[in-house]
């Protein structure tokens, strides 16, 4: 009997589905591009740049109490 081989790509998409959910950002076009060039400049990928600006503007709307 043949010993299974492990999936690295299989994993990951595991490990991603069961830890982090999913969003699809729609932007106009050459936007892609320009967001693309401005995490490129901070040296971040386009997700952490994404997503670091939402948890920003979430917490300023935290502060003037709107979410809360």
């Amino acid at each position: 009997m043949e010993k299974e081989q492990f999936d690295q790509f299989k994993y990951q998409n595991e490990y991603k589905r069961q830890n982090y959910d999913r969003m699809e950002l729609l932007v106009p076009k050459g936007e892609k591009a320009v967001i693309k060039e401005a995490a490129k400049a901070e040296g971040k990928s386009v997700n952490e740049f994404v997503y670091t600006a939402v948890k920003n503007k979430l917490s300023q709307m935290s502060q003037t109490h709107v979410l809360n």
